[in-house]
This record gives structure tokens, C-alpha cells and sequence, in this order.
């Protein structure tokens, strides 16, 4: 009803102001009820060599169920397969490692002797531009950080724009494996260095829920403290090499001493022995990484952790890549009513 130029309104005055918007006289305005806003789902995606595989499992499953990744933080072989998924690029990697066999691995490492590391990385890193080609961080679609480290200092980089191979390059660039990578000023190698998961850079890029992939999670092998050990005597050592090669125990000592020792038998290799050099480093670097991973967890947990089940798989068996997939899957369909729980609870006002 109108009286007066005023409309009656719940029985009370109410002025109509210029713009048309009704309002009671020293109201204001009566607004629409805000909309909850979307939390922001973050992705950690961990450094594990072949193991990485298992990511793209993990990305479809969330996909498949209708969980949108706003924010990729990624580690070495977890920073490769962010980027393939910040640029669109997930099923040509997919792909891409399921034609992949012992033989076509090794014809993808140059070998060289003259470098830093022992692989040039040129043929990954054409690789990697056939399909990402120029593409630069700052125009993916979503939030994306690669992580590396410094050659030297020890920093922790987040590499949050530039170029995106040479990023990805920097954050797999394995000590001694592979040459460390120049950008802008800084020499960088591998992320796991420093942060195996990480979790802390998603959720300082803006996460409000952070989900984290960790291929070291189900690792058997968890290193404790010896308290007690040393060195056997001298004819303790000589008894147990003579038991390595059959020999008894009295013919160890009649063995002639060459340079300050007894020469004796090349003893049969032992379980556990080191196979060479690579695999002593892999070895090393990967309970680096444990160390390191469960240290930066605990610090700073994740909303929810998935682990696929990796532990018979090896680092470096990348023409696995189908069972490793399907174990990222797996692993990530197990997590899903956790995950859409925390996402709901984690809904803010507008």
C-alpha cells in the first residue's frame, strides 16, 4: 500500500531511496543471507621417484568425486605430476607412463661424466616441453608451487612463477643423479632436501584443507637409535671371515698379513650388502627423506593424509607405472569420507 510516497511494508514505514532499494526509515537496508564460501583444497604431493606414479591415481580419484584442487604444492616427482595437472596435461602423463618399459627408461637418461651429476636431464627436459611446452606458473589456472632447494645455503625454495619445466627440473634435480639447475641467480636441486611433503607451502599458499600424498608412509623399514655397538677384535673379525668362506677358524690366523692385514678369501656377499655406488646413494637419500618427512609431518600435519601402499615398490621402477597408479587410487579412495568430512567442515562465511 502507498501513502504519501512512503510504502507500508510489516506494518511499518518504509522509505523508498533513489536507488529503489526499500529500507526503514534509520534501517538500513535489509540484505541478502551471505553464502558460505568454498574452502580451499590444497594438494601436498610427495618426492618418491617412481613411486611419484601413484600420484595421478590420487588426482583422479579426487577428481572422479568431484573434489576441486585449488592450490598444488609439489616435491621432485610430486612436483612433476602438479604440473602436468595445473596445465591440463594429467592424461598425457598418464599416458605416458604406461608406455613405459625398463629398456625405453633407460634410453631417457644421458649419461655424462663431465657434469655435477651423473644424468644431464636434456632428454627430460625435452620431454617435459612437448607437452608443457612454454607454459609459465603464473597463468596456470590454479595455485602452484614446486619446491627445490639451494645448492650451497640449504634455502628452501618455493618456485611460484617463471618458467614451468625449468621448475620442475629444479625440484627433481637428485644429488648426484642429476645436474643441479640455474634459475634466476640460484643453483637448485631437489626439494625432498628440505621438505618431502609439502604440506606447510599449500597452506601458506592459501589452502584451507590440505590433503597430502606421502609415498613414504608405508615404508617398513623405520630407523631407531643404536645404543651400543662397535668394532669385533681383531681375531673376532678374521673368525667371521673365515666363516663367510667355509674356512675354519684356525686357518684364518695362518692367512699372511698384507699391508697391516691378513689377506684372505673374497667372502660370499652378504643379504643387505651395497650393490654400487647408485644404489648406495638412492639408499642414503631415502632414509634422508624419511628422517625428514616424518620430522616436517608432525610440525605441521595435513588435514588428511593418504599413503598408498609403495613399499615393494623400488624408487627407480618406473615401468611400474600401472600398479603404481592404481595403488595411488586405491590408497585415495580409502581416504574420501575423511576427505569430504574435513571439507565440509572447513565451509566459512563469504
Amino acid at each position: 500500500m502507498m501513502w504519501d510516497g512512503i510504502a507500508l511494508f510489516s506494518g511499518a514505514p518504509v522509505r523508498r531511496s533513489a536507488d529503489g532499494v526499500l529500507g526503514a526509515a534509520g534501517v538500513p537496508p535489509l540484505r541478502e543471507p551471505e553464502r558460505p564460501r568454498r574452502a580451499k583444497v590444497g594438494l601436498a604431493l610427495g618426492g618418491g621417484a617412481a613411486r611419484g606414479w601413484s600420484h595421478i591415481g590420487a588426482i583422479e580419484v579426487l577428481q572422479e568425486a568431484g573434489i576441486p584442487i585449488d592450490v598444488v604444492a609439489g616435491c621432485s616427482i610430486g612436483a612433476a605430476v602438479g604440473a602436468c595437472h595445473a596445465a591440463g596435461k594429467l592424461g598425457e602423463l598418464r599416458d605416458f607412463a604406461l608406455t613405459l618399459t625398463k629398456r625405453r627408461v633407460m634410453g631417457l637418461l644421458d649419461f655424462h661424466i663431465s657434469g655435477s651429476g651423473l644424468i644431464a636431464g636434456e632428454r627430460l627436459r625435452r620431454l617435459l616441453e612437448r607437452d608443457l611446452g612454454s607454459t609459465r606458473i603464473e597463468d596456470l589456472s590454479l595455485t602452484f608451487a614446486a619446491v627445490a632447494t639451494e645448492l650451497g645455503t640449504g634455502h628452501e625454495i618455493w618456485l611460484t612463477r617463471g618458467g614451468l619445466v625449468e621448475a620442475v627440473r629444479a625440484s627433481y634435480a637428485l644429488p648426484g643423479i642429476f645436474d643441479p639447475v640455474k634459475i634466476a641467480g640460484r643453483w637448485l636441486m631437489d626439494g625432498a632436501l628440505v621438505n618431502p611433503v609439502p604440506v606447510t607451502a599449500a597452506r601458506a599458499l592459501g589452502a584451507d584443507v590440505v590433503l597430502c600424498v606421502n609415498l613414504n608412509g608405508d615404508m617398513r623399514v623405520r630407523g631407531t637409535v643404536i645404543q651400543s655397538h662397535g668394532a669385533d677384535g681383531a681375531e673376532a673379525v678374521m673368525e667371521a671371515a673365515a666363516e663367510a668362506v667355509g674356512a675354519p677358524a684356525e686357518e684364518a690366523r695362518r692367512w699372511p698379513l698384507i699391508g697391516g692385514r691378513r689377506a684372505k678369501p673374497k667372502p660370499r656377499p652378504e643379504a643387505g650388502a651395497p650393490s654400487g655406488i647408485a644404489s648406495v646413494m638412492v639408499d642414503a637419500f631415502n632414509i634422508t627423506q624419511d628422517r625428514i618427512s616424518r620430522s616436517r609431518l608432525a610440525g605441521d600435519p595435513p588435514d588428511v593424509m593418504i599413503n598408498p601402499k609403495l613399499a615393494q615398490m623400488g624408487l627407480f621402477e618406473f615401468h611400474r607405472a600401472e600398479e603404481c597408479i592404481e595403488l595411488g587410487r586405491q590408497a585415495t579412495r580409502r581416504m574420501l569420507p575423511e576427505i569430504h568430512e574435513m571439507i565440509a567442515a572447513a565451509v566459512t562465511p563469504a
